[in-house]
């Protein structure tokens, strides 16, 4: 099994394999069976896609008030936390789950499923330096989010998952 919690940020530790994009319109359905294989299985297999390893991140419907769960890969920022992207693969708005997460009326505090069991976070929106230190070297590892970047007028959030404590 591969350890998804190591601190090492190095890119030689966490660079991506070959990417194949899916069309935008197919990656909610993609994201509901990786969610399920993920929930039924500890293995790489659903865990690891193309070099990446992926969480399984819980939100409730801002509008809905329903609980919604999504599959997303993670890079490890220098201080071994995980960031997400909601790039949507370029899409001219933002993913709903990432509009979820801003709803902090919604979602005053966030779940994700990782490999080794349930966490607690703390989702922050990156901004300023931090975003752009941050942009950087995901880039350097995963050059594919700047093409996305390229297709969207908006800017493509950060967000760093901090980890809580058990509770």
């Amino acid at each position: 099994m591969t350890d998804d919690t190591s601190n090492d940020a190095t890119s030689a530790a966490q660079s991506a394999e070959a990417f194949e994009e899916p069309p935008r319109d197919a990656i909610p359905g993609i994201s509901r069976d990786h969610v399920a294989a993920m929930e039924a299985t500890h293995d790489d297999a659903a865990w690891v896609i193309a070099g990446m390893h992926h969480v399984v991140l819980r939100t409730i419907g801002r509008r809905s008030g329903r609980e919604h769960k999504v599959a997303l890969p993670f890079w490890r920022d220098a201080d071994g936390h995980r960031v997400v992207v909601g790039s949507f693969a370029g899409a001219p708005e933002h993913p709903a789950w990432y509009l979820n997460l801003t709803d902090r009326d919604a979602n005053p505090e966030l779940r994700c499923r990782v490999q080794e069991g349930e966490i607690r976070v703390e989702a922050e929106v990156l901004d300023g330096d931090d975003y752009d230190r941050t942009w950087e070297g995901l880039n350097a590892d995963r050059p594919w989010y700047r093409d996305y970047q390229g297709r969207t007028a908006r800017r493509i959030p950060l967000i760093r998952l901090r980890e809580l404590a058990p509770g």
